[in-house]
């Protein structure tokens, strides 16, 4: 009998520091020779590559992984339960999507996910250290840019496209003008006295 795999997944979240839109969190789960093959393509840390290398790698990651999964939690969500728990919600519903639950999860950052059942270890810089962690930046940071490019087209005052939902001067600038959407932070605008 085949002894089974022990899966360990990557965990990454972005856009937890914006004042427009859902955060949104991704899991991945690679084999070695994925993870290899992968590296051999130019997988790194989302923040160093380019929006087109992102693109290109989100197909890549999506069919060499033994699983991967997204989720996302709403501004609304944010302001009501906080940026933290928001964060680690959409790290849980990205974690939900797998068939079943992996031995461990690699969470970027300095920060557990407090209601993950299983075995997990925290690692700063972490998609500089496990390719999953890296594989599943690219994913949460390619599928959250396409949700701001196409909300840019509807909320036009903010140029999200350009800034994707962070504190820009002119996203400021404009909010003190056009005043906030439904799906600006409010508890983020707080901060800046906009209201």
């Amino acid at each position: 009998m085949e002894a089974k795999q022990f899966l360990i997944a990557g965990v990454d979240e972005v856009g937890k520091g914006c004042l427009f839109g859902p955060v949104f969190a991704a899991a991945v789960i690679l084999s070695k020779a994925n993870e290899i093959s992968l590296l051999s393509k130019g997988l790194k840390d989302s923040k160093k590559l380019t929006p087109r290398k992102r693109n290109s790698l989100v197909p890549l990651i999506k069919k060499h992984s033994i699983a991967w999964g997204i989720g996302q939690a709403s501004a609304r969500e944010i302001d009501s339960i906080g940026i933290r728990e928001a964060t680690e919600k959409a790290m849980l519903r990205a974690l939900e999507k797998f068939p079943s639950p992996p031995d461990l999860i690699l969470v970027d950052g300095i920060l557990p996910i407090r209601l993950w059942p299983g075995k997990q270890k925290t690692q700063v810089r972490g998609e500089s250290h496990f390719a999953s962690i890296a594989a599943a930046s690219v994913l949460a940071k390619e599928t959250r840019d396409e949700l701001i490019k196409r909300l840019a087209r509807k909320y036009c005052h903010y140029g999200l496209e350009k800034n994707k939902g962070y504190g820009t001067e002119m996203h400021r600038m404009n909010l003190l003008k056009a005043g906030p959407t439904k799906l600006h932070r409010k508890s983020f605008l707080s901060k800046l006295k906009i209201d």
